[in-house]
């Protein structure tokens, strides 16, 4: 072990923080009935394929639950999702039809129905009881910050933050919803699967003896781009398309990785205390493809001294696949990939097991979850790991940006902001498109972390 390595570990066990996995719902497997005839309202911000999916699934939870709002930057995304909703249409990125719902549960005349850069603060005073964030990652703790600040109950998609700062203010305002006893979900729906959860107290039991090694993927062949609109600003450009640019998504190791990165924090039930990395950009040729990386390899660390080899990439032609492997002393585990599916979920070695119990679709597993806390008025805060995870992400892309092997805690307290100083359509991002249309990509060796 090198001084970093006794450096980050030392700072990890003598600081008192909140366990990367000390959270690990339990699932209701049923429905969630209010109490009385009480109607929970739900606001929605952020209108794409993943918010209007997360609005669907949290309206067909049991009990008396109505969409009171919509709030997006655009107007044409208001319109869709209000169409999908009431019209059963299917969105272009979402993951499954949508059903239709009467105006019983869509209650969204146009005066709540919001546009612009505070339409999410208008859609939080509107009266919603639950807010549903799902905007671009970027603007996720200002979000969670404003949502919580006025007393309401959260569900946020995840990633949760891209940036150091984006991380210390949602810890911060996790303190204050713990303290408000309000109620958070994150949208990491495999914590809401049966087979997941039960195969992570077998390893958390030591089903596998002391875990050593994990290998993580998220590889896929590819993702959309939206063209570049008339009279369309350089910031909207970046918003519609922000899975490309930094600030808006925090690269897809942040965006889409969160997911297996979360299954290995919760199996070892601690986050990483530093990243080694490399990655790069083979095939995003072109302004399209603003200024991340297409592939990112990481070797994480922690406290334990268990490492987690992770792979995530979205190039065509290649080898796709999503999952992760978890060894240890005694044997070795298999799990779903991102889906949270119960096939394939097992364990080998010294205590052989598989999951034969119910299938639950997650998506709307952690919205019951989440419901029923509400109406039962019972503890339920995932925010913590949905921060911590959310930044193991970010620990990873300035390890492969930079090729340095980066520190947690330095990570946390030096990491710079990557978000634009003002938000509006006129303002302007920190990274430009050239005279030929391209934006600088991240050179390791040259790029420093902080």
């Amino acid at each position: 072990m090198n001084d970093l390595q006794r450096r980050c570990r030392r700072n990890f066990l003598n600081r008192s923080v909140v366990a990367a996995g000390a959270v690990l719902a339990d699932p209701i497997l049923g429905k969630a009935h209010a109490t009385g005839d009480e109607t929970l309202k739900l606001a929605l911000v952020g209108c794409g394929g993943r918010g209007t999916g997360a609005v669907t699934q949290a309206l067909r939870v049991g009990g008396s639950t109505k969409l009171w709002a919509l709030a997006d930057l655009f107007t044409d995304q208001v319109e869709r999702s209000l169409a999908i909703l009431t019209k059963g249409a299917r969105p272009r990125d979402g993951y499954e039809a949508h059903g239709t719902f009467g105006a019983e549960q869509i209650d969204v005349p146009p005066e709540r129905r919001f546009v612009g850069f505070d339409a999410y603060q208008k859609a939080i005073e509107s009266g919603a009881d639950l807010v549903i964030l799902a905007t671009p990652p970027g603007f996720r703790p200002m979000h969670y910050a404003a949502a919580v600040k006025a007393g309401r109950h959260v569900f946020m998609e995840k990633p949760c933050c891209v940036d150091a700062p984006g991380f210390r203010s949602l810890m911060e305002t996790n303190k204050l919803a713990e303290q408000k006893d309000l109620k958070i979900g994150v949208g990491l729906q495999r914590r809401h699967s049966p087979a997941y959860l039960e195969a992570v107290r077998r390893i958390r039991d030591g089903a596998l003896g002391d875990v050593k090694c994990m290998q993580a993927y998220f590889n896929c062949s590819g993702s959309w781009i939206r063209p570049r609109r008339p009279n369309e600003s350089e910031l909207e450009f970046q918003i519609r398309n922000f899975q490309y640019f930094v600030w808006g998504s925090g690269d897809f190791i942040v965006e889409a990785f969160v997911h297996n990165l979360d299954a290995c924090n919760c199996c070892v039930n601690e986050h990483p205390v530093e990243a080694n990395g490399m990655g790069g950009r083979q095939v995003a040729a072109g302004g399209d493809y603003g200024e991340t990386f297409d592939h990112h390899v990481v070797e994480f660390t922690y406290p334990s001294g268990a490492k987690l080899f992770g792979q995530c990439r979205y190039i065509p032609g290649c080898w796709t696949h999503c999952g992760e492997s978890i060894r240890g002393t005694k044997g070795r585990a298999r799990l779903a990939g991102w889906a949270g599916g119960e096939r394939g979920v097992s364990l080998t070695g010294e205590n052989r097991w598989r999951y034969a119990g119910p299938k639950v679709n997650p998506w709307e597993q952690e919205h019951v979850d989440l419901i029923a806390a509400i109406r039962q008025n019972r503890p339920y805060h995932e925010g913590w790991y949905g921060a911590t995870s959310s930044f193991t992400g970010v620990l990873g892309r300035m390890a492969s940006y930079s090729g340095q092997v980066v520190c947690w805690d330095d990570a946390v307290v030096k990491g710079p902001n990557e978000m634009p100083e003002k938000l509006a359509a006129d303002a302007t991002p920190k990274s430009l498109p050239d005279a030929h249309g391209n934006y600088s990509i991240p050179v390791p060796g040259v790029y420093r972390p902080y």
